[in-house]
């Protein structure tokens, strides 16, 4: 019975680990500057204006629930761009992205915000408003 208590135990270490680490990981991305960007998105972040760069692999889950709401925004907001990480990879990595979904906001060529998982249309709007 011991035995089995260390093993639950040390996995929930584990898992509690791997999310200081994501979390940590997320926090240094701010502030880091984003250049050389190909196509519109380049151009985009280019122009120093406020983008919301979302990014999904069909393979993940949470993008099911996810791009919906990202879809319905792009039709509202003109500064919305989705890559999928299966065509794009170096943008992700450029971006430093190691999940999906991730969603980037970049304003004035840097990364003001990263955040990883599923979110909401409320802090997305959020995102793009403040």
């Amino acid at each position: 019975m011991n035995d089995l208590l260390y093993i639950v135990l040390a996995f929930a270490g584990l898992f509690v680990l791997l999310q200081l680490v994501t979390r940590i990981s997320t926090f240094l991305k701010k502030g880091k500057e984003v250049n050389g960007l190909p196509g519109k998105l380049g151009k985009d972040v280019a122009s120093g204006r406020r983008q919301l760069i979302y990014f999904f692999t069909h393979s993940c889950q949470a993008f099911k629930a996810m791009t919906p709401v990202v879809e319905k925004l792009s039709k509202e907001f003109s500064n919305i761009h989705s890559v999928n990480l299966a065509r794009d990879m170096d943008i992700g990595r450029r971006f430093g992205v190691m999940g999906t979904p991730a969603v980037v906001l970049v304003e004035s060529g840097k990364i003001k915000e990263f955040t990883l998982g599923a979110k909401s249309e409320p802090y997305l709007r959020n995102l793009l408003q403040s």
